[in-house]
This record gives structure tokens, C-alpha cells and sequence, in this order.
């Protein structure tokens, strides 16, 4: 079972070091603090009229003001890099808070007012965890992640597709879809995270990418949630297949699979990622020998998810493991073989 929420754990001077040195740590308004001291709030609808889980935020007019200047700069930044100009074309025009999230999140709607497309971003508090969960995906995963970090301060820039949920209840059912390919991806998509240990990849969690080939359409499984990085004690949350809100295409893989045919999406998802790893390979290393080091889950989970990994792999290495960073760098190590 998933608390409701984790344990937050500020991030600590060799992480500092390792986000500055790969230009992760930036000079941007540390906004989070700021943003919570909003006056009103109302449900936001999606387009579709129905209510979600977010709420949309406004703020007195002495404060809206700093805060849209603030939020226009800090989308430059994450878009363009230092010494951008002054955007006065850029608005800042809905700003909406998840209360429901373990980072309470922001969501920064940003607006062209040239062409009026808008685009996202999400503010959020900045968590060690979280931050090595976004930089394995970024080093391990086919994904490149874009984000900013300052004190407190988490920018994430928003990751397109169809969320998880919204996938499985209206894309799933429909008789066109190609059923083996969304099968072979949730199968790689499920390998990927459990490989490195990211936790709680219920569908809310992820996103559908569809992208339409000259033939066939392509679908790309990613998580917009790095929470659970390596913070959970109990080895099934690292299984994205055990989730209930996955039971439908966890059944489709099944059926539309056989085990030689997920044997072989297995072991190809593994061979990319080593191919990765050794990419990045000075990368992966400095993060992982921080990450050993950083205490960012409570011991109890250590010790209970290392017994679980020993049983899962059949092994006796695991419960030596004296840190979550230890038990994540041993579980790479095996499962790539790196």
C-alpha cells in the first residue's frame, strides 16, 4: 500500500554539485513558496466538461503581477537557456494547483499571444528522489527530460501525450488499435521502470506518445511521475503489470503475447538500456555513487525491498544493501549486466 504521501527529502551538497556540473541547476526566481499563497480557488474542468482532480488558483493583484514576471522568465529558461530577452509577447493566462499530488504540483499555463498556442510547465518542490528519477530516465530511458532546479524550486517541462487512464478507458476498446503493438510498448514501458526501480506506475502516472507512422501508428509509454523513485519497501510497486488500473492491458499482453515473444521485447528493452548506460556511462556512475550515499527512503523500506528483490531474483546480494541509492545501482547492475 502507497502513502498518500512520501517522505519529502531536500536534496544535499554532492547532488547540488552533480546538478550544477550538468547544467541543471539555474539562476530562476524560486517561485514554489509563492505560489501557494493563492486566495481563491475553483475545479478545473477539462475540454470535455468534466471535473478533474486539479484546481485552477487565482492570487491578489499585488502578487500576480511578480508572480506572472517570475513565471514568464523561468518558461524562457527552460526553453531557450540563459541571457533570453524579455518575452512581452509570452502570458502567463491559468495557473492550476494538485493538491492531490505528493509534490503538489503546479501547472503553469503559458500563451503566444502572436498565434495563441499555449504551452505547460509544472512547478514543483524540489525532492531528492524525485530528481533521481527524473535524471535515470533521462540517462537510461529513450526519453530526454528537461528540467530546472533553485532551492526549493522544481521546474519540469510538460511531457505531450494521452494520459494513462484516459488511454485504457477510450483508445483501449476501440476495434482499429493495433493491440500488439500497444502490448509490446506497456511490455518494454513495464521492463524499463522496473529495471530502475521506479515505483507507482499506475495509469494516472503515465502518458501514451502516439505517433503516426508511414504504415502503422507508433505508441511510446512514458511516466510523468518520478515520486516513487526508489523510495517504496515492497517489490510489486516497482511492477507497473500489478496495478489494478493496468488489469486491461496487462490482459491484452497477455493474450495478444506469447512468453517467447515478451522473452524477446524483454530482452531487447535490456539491450538498449545497456547500450544507454554505456552511452552515458561516467554520467550514470557519478549519479549513482551520490545516490548510494543519500539517504532518501526510510531504512525499514530499504530492508523490506531488498528481501523482496533477493526473492524476486533469487539472489542473497540484495539485503547487504544499506541505502535505497545501494539497492538501485545493485539492481542495474544485475539486471543490464553492466
Amino acid at each position: 500500500m502507497i502513502a498518500r504521501r512520501k517522505q519529502l527529502f531536500p536534496p544535499r551538497s554532492a547532488l547540488w554539485q552533480y546538478l550544477y556540473h550538468y547544467d541543471r541547476h539555474r539562476e530562476i526566481p524560486e517561485v514554489y513558496s509563492d505560489l501557494l499563497r493563492f486566495s481563491e480557488a475553483m475545479p478545473y474542468e477539462d475540454p470535455g466538461g468534466n471535473e478533474t482532480l486539479w484546481l485552477t488558483v487565482m492570487y491578489q493583484q499585488e502578487l500576480i503581477g511578480e508572480l506572472r514576471e517570475h513565471l514568464i522568465r523561468i518558461y524562457s529558461e527552460l526553453k531557450i537557456g540563459r541571457g533570453t530577452e524579455r518575452h512581452d509577447h509570452l502570458i502567463v493566462d491559468r495557473i492550476d494547483f494538485g493538491e492531490f499530488g505528493n509534490s503538489r504540483p503546479f501547472r503553469i499555463r503559458v500563451t503566444n499571444l502572436f498565434n495563441d498556442n499555449s504551452d505547460y510547465f509544472y512547478v514543483k518542490k524540489a525532492d531528492a528522489s524525485r530528481i533521481y528519477g527524473l535524471e535515470l530516465e533521462h540517462i537510461l530511458s529513450p526519453n530526454r527530460i528537461n528540467y530546472l532546479i533553485r532551492g526549493d524550486t522544481l521546474i519540469e517541462e510538460h511531457i505531450a501525450g494521452v494520459p494513462g487512464d484516459v488511454f485504457l478507458r477510450g483508445y483501449l476498446p476501440q476495434p482499429g488499435l493495433n493491440k500488439v503493438r500497444i502490448a509490446k510498448e506497456f511490455t518494454k514501458f513495464t521492463e524499463r521502470c522496473f529495471i530502475r526501480l521506479l515505483g507507482d506506475m499506475r495509469s494516472v502516472n503515465y502518458v501514451v506518445d502516439i505517433t503516426p507512422d508511414f504504415e502503422e501508428v507508433q505508441y511510446r509509454v512514458r511516466p510523468i511521475d518520478f515520486d516513487q523513485q526508489s523510495y517504496e519497501g515492497k517489490g510489486n510497486i516497482y511492477l507497473a503489470f500489478r496495478f489494478s488500473s493496468n488489469r486491461d492491458v496487462t490482459r491484452l499482453a497477455f493474450d495478444v503475447l506469447n512468453r517467447e515473444t515478451i522473452a524477446q521485447y524483454v530482452a531487447e528493452e535490456h539491450a538498449q538500456m545497456t547500450r544507454r548506460a554505456k552511452v552515458e556511462s561516467g554520467r550514470l556512475r557519478a549519479l549513482l555513487g551520490i545516490m548510494r550515499r543519500d539517504p532518501i527512503a526510510p531504512a525499514a523500506h530499504v530492508r523490506t525491498l531488498g528481501a523482496d528483490l533477493d526473492r524476486m531474483h533469487g539472489t542473497t546480494s540484495f539485503h547487504l544493501c544499506t541505502s535505497m541509492g545501494e539497492l538501485t545501482a545493485e539492481h542495474i547492475s544485475l539486471m543490464l549486466e553492466i
